[in-house]
């Protein structure tokens, strides 16, 4: 394995546990640097998911999109069963909207460099 796709993949499961922590532990405990509007934060959170994932695992772009879909529902079914979160379905459509963001951006970045999303980054 190469050694940048193995950071890609150190750091893409390192920012889904972040996510995860961060998703369930009582707002109050989360930094107040991290706290804007909800929706923004939930996309902007996927995205960056997204554009790890991508780039970790340039091969299975279904698998790391679904499994990315999968985790905001897990997420959000975890929130709502706590007494100081809730879970809420417009946090994973936001959710999606990020994925769908960090996609895209992957998309141009492949077409960029004169390749496709779904063919992979195997050459870099």
């Amino acid at each position: 394995m190469k050694l940048g796709r193995f950071f890609w993949k150190v750091a893409f499961w390192l920012l889904v546990a972040l996510t995860v922590v961060m998703s369930l532990v009582p707002g109050e405990q989360v930094p107040q640097t991290l706290v804007f509007w909800d929706k923004a934060q939930h996309a902007l959170g996927f995205a960056v998911l997204a554009v790890f994932g991508l780039l970790a695992y340039p091969m299975a772009v279904q698998r790391v999109l679904v499994g990315l879909l999968l985790l905001g529902v897990v997420i959000e079914c975890a929130q709502a069963m706590t007494t100081w979160r809730q879970g809420d379905w417009m946090d994973w459509l936001a959710d999606a909207t990020g994925i769908a963001l960090g996609t895209g951006a992957m998309a141009v970045w492949a077409r960029i460099r004169g390749r496709t999303l779904l063919a992979g980054n195997s050459g870099t």
